[in-house]
């Protein structure tokens, strides 16, 4: 009977085990792994000028130079067929032989749901050389390109294709946005995001992820102080690694994993790897902050910076500081205020710069403001050019904590009233 019993045990396990064998094995045939993308990447903070040939030139050449076909989805803009009117004329003045792909929410005449589905015209842009994404909402381009249940339309299939087997895409503002897999949606003001958080699902949203699940991105971020806004949101999605990109600027992400900057101004590397956040507002020390201006480059595998040819030979000697006062900043948010406190500091005898980030008496709790703490440790270094003023500025730490605002903030200075004779001459007149 105990014979019996074990051997209908084993034949038991034998066939669970079977099965489980079984289910590993179409498991791991159904999912094989994706393989590693040999195209490039072109994120542009947005407001790109037509005249910033660095970048055109660029997205061009990585498409496959003279002639290359590239397609231009409008899809986040409110008027996807004029922009793509424009786009097209743009690119086209630039070599290329760009054709605008009619998958927009708002393309009037359309349906973009069809559109999407569309054999022929997802075949057209899989053997184009790039793709270009418009400026806009973002939100309306994952909408045009997923279906209700999240799965990838024909066309975003495609774009995927493309780019797998080595062609260019490219965005600006929001097509900038995509790129990671996790974008803002329809976030609060940076000051009150730090405040009160985000919330998943509306403020923040699922991007397309095309650099991969990493990295997050941001855009237009010098201008408009958004570099803030990135830690709450890496901080509520694990995300280690974050870049933001300025307007009119470009970060060139090629098969290597390699980003360099192009273009007007630069983009800002943050590193939580090292970070201590706590709760409750944005309170959090050990941020990495790096500043990558034109021509620089940073290595996502290795984690290696390079700075641009014009730098390379130009680092800053702190034995030799060239500011030698106390560096502070009143408003920290301001239009590349942080990225010229962080120059400032590199090359300071100060081994500190504050920036405070105070709200209006009629913000929300606005007796609530953010202390932000530069400070140069012993990986910090910084490079300066030797044509221009611009740094390049690598590892400098950051802390981040919320201050109580004194209310009032500030009370009117009171002067004497102090009357002048008109003349000038009354004293010499009455010693006459």
């Amino acid at each position: 009977m105990l014979r019996a019993i074990a051997r209908l045990s084993r034949i038991v396990f034998n066939a669970l085990l079977a099965i489980t064998l079984l289910a590993s094995h179409s498991l791991a045939s159904a999912a094989p792994d994706a393989p590693q993308p040999k195209g490039s990447l072109v994120i542009i903070g947005g407001a790109l000028r037509a005249d910033n040939a660095a970048v055109w030139e660029r997205m061009v050449q990585l498409a496959g130079g003279k002639g290359a076909r590239i397609a231009v989805f409008a899809s986040a803009s409110a008027s996807p067929e004029k922009s793509g009117k424009f786009l097209v004329e743009r690119f086209n003045q630039y070599g290329a032989k760009a054709f605008f792909v009619p998958v927009a929410v708002r393309l009037s005449g359309i349906d973009y749901q069809a559109a999407a589905e569309d054999p022929a015209l997802a075949a057209a842009v899989r053997s184009a050389g790039g793709a270009f994404f418009a400026g806009g909402d973002q939100g309306r381009i994952t909408r045009a390109l997923r279906r209700a249940d999240g799965s990838n339309t024909r066309m975003l299939d495609a774009l995927w294709d493309m780019y797998r087997r080595g062609g260019m895409l490219a965005g600006s503002s929001a097509g900038a946005a995509i790129m990671s897999s996790t974008m803002f949606g329809h976030p609060k003001p940076v000051l009150t995001t730090m405040k009160l958080g985000l919330d998943d699902g509306k403020e923040i949203a699922p991007g397309l992820g095309f650099i991969g699940d990493d990295v997050f991105i941001d855009q237009h971020l010098l201008v408009r102080g958004r570099f803030a806004r990135m830690v709450p949101a890496m901080l509520k999605k694990g995300y280690k690694i974050g870049l933001g990109i300025d307007e009119n600027t470009a970060m060139v992400v090629g098969a290597n994993r390699e980003v360099e900057v192009i273009g007007y101004r630069g983009a800002l590397l943050v590193d939580l790897s090292k970070a201590e956040p706590r709760d409750g507002p944005l309170n959090i020390s050990n941020v990495r902050l790096s500043y990558l201006d034109n021509g620089d480059r940073f290595n996502l595998l290795t984690q290696t910076f390079t700075p641009a040819p014009d730098k390379a030979d130009n680092r800053v000697d702190p034995a030799r500081p060239y500011y030698r006062e106390p560096l502070f900043s009143a408003d920290i948010l301001g239009n590349s205020t942080v990225v010229d406190l962080m120059a400032r500091l590199i090359d300071s005898d100060q081994p500190e710069a504050i920036g405070l980030s105070l709200d209006s008496p009629n913000g929300v709790q606005p007796d609530l403001g953010f202390e932000f703490k530069l400070t140069r440790t012993s990986d910090s270094v910084g490079y300066q050019s030797a044509f221009t003023e611009q740094y390049s500025v690598y590892n400098m730490r950051l802390d981040i904590r919320p201050i109580v605002v004194q209310r009032p903030l500030y009370q009117y200075r009171q002067v004497e009233n102090v009357t002048v004779s008109a003349g000038g001459g009354g004293r010499g007149d009455s010693a006459k």
